[in-house]
């Protein structure tokens, strides 16, 4: 018999998570019933996003399960099941990760192509990650040619998207920030017109260094002194997409920042959260334009890639400490 080994939430973390939040189980490789498929996974996807579902409060997705998977963004090879326009050696896009066989809906599994990109990609940058990048810079924050963009936690695989797309776009000037020298190089070799370490002083220092006139769109992964150095740079009507907060994820107390909210009324500025689901309207728009600048080699790509589901929480853990360059991913 084949042994299916599934990641489950142990415990819910006070602050940080650690190892022990988490519990590699064995269970029996699930049958299909009518309209399923058993999938066998070979990479998933960990995220900032699940950092929230791990703990147990209302939110715009549900709360991991104690003592049950997590899931999240994965793909693989259908090895049982069929269903319209799907057969077993078909390669899938779903939402069961953290486990090594999954049995899905065949309505919620979209098939790909492996002959036309790397099927990692679909997981990044053709996938939820470069969507994400690509709505919230053109769409939410409606960035128009000539403008000048920053983009904190610029080197994680939405950041470097965003920075990118924006100079594709016609951006005058795009500003990134990054936890390393080494990530901060990167920035410069994707195309970043002025990059920063935020460990080397205040952002609103560095920021005002890389963009001494002012920015106008600012999209944050980042909250905290990010968001407040944005909102002080900001040009009268800036835009500011807000995409995550990883700064405060793991907090149990309130943030300190920001602290200069007052300024969005006289600068007559625009903060808006957004969601990736909003925007499915784009996805042929955003594939089509996105794979175009991939085959014509004018947009880079980074991922970090970990063998093993066992090793999937060391992978998560990572994500949250900025250990990554591009697309966190588990190879199953």
């Amino acid at each position: 018999m084949t042994v299916n080994r599934e990641i489950h939430l142990a415990s819910r973390p006070q602050g940080w998570p650690t190892a022990d939040n988490f519990r590699l189980v064995e269970t029996e490789v699930p049958t299909p019933g009518p309209g399923q498929l058993v999938v066998r996974n070979q990479f998933m996807s960990v995220d900032p996003y699940m950092r929230g579902r791990m703990d147990d409060v209302r939110s715009y997705v549900p709360p991991f399960a104690l003592d049950a998977p997590l899931d999240g963004g994965a793909l693989g090879e259908v090895v049982a099941g069929e269903a319209d326009g799907i057969a077993p050696g078909d390669t899938v896009l779903h939402g069961l990760g953290w486990r090594e066989y999954a049995l899905v809906d065949a309505r919620s599994a979209r098939r790909i192509d492996p002959d036309l990109a790397p099927v990692s990609a679909y997981l990044g940058v053709l996938g939820m990650t470069g969507l994400t990048a690509y709505a919230g810079l053109l769409d939410v924050a409606a960035m128009r040619p000539g403008e000048t963009v920053f983009v904190s936690g610029a080197a994680g695989a939405v950041g470097s998207m965003v920075g990118q797309i924006a100079k594709l776009r016609g951006a005058g000037r795009v500003v990134g920030s990054a936890g390393s020298a080494a990530k901060v190089e990167r920035l410069a070799g994707l195309g970043f017109d002025a990059a920063f370490d935020y460990h080397d002083g205040p952002v609103r220092d560095s920021l005002r260094a890389a963009a001494p006139d002012g920015i106008d769109v600012y999209f944050d992964n980042v909250g905290g002194d990010h968001l407040e150095a944005a909102i002080g740079a900001m040009r009268p009507h800036g835009r500011a997409a807000i995409c995550g907060m990883i700064a405060q994820y793991n907090d149990t107390e309130p943030p300190a920042a920001p602290r200069n909210l007052a300024l969005v009324i006289g600068k007559r500025l625009t903060l808006r959260g957004f969601l990736v689901g909003d925007h499915g309207h784009l996805r042929g728009q955003f594939v089509q334009e996105v794979a175009g600048w991939l085959r014509e080699g004018r947009l880079s790509y980074d991922e970090t890639v970990v063998d093993g589901i066992a090793r999937a929480p060391e992978a998560f853990l990572g994500l949250l400490r900025g250990e990554n360059l591009g697309k966190m991913l588990v190879r199953l």
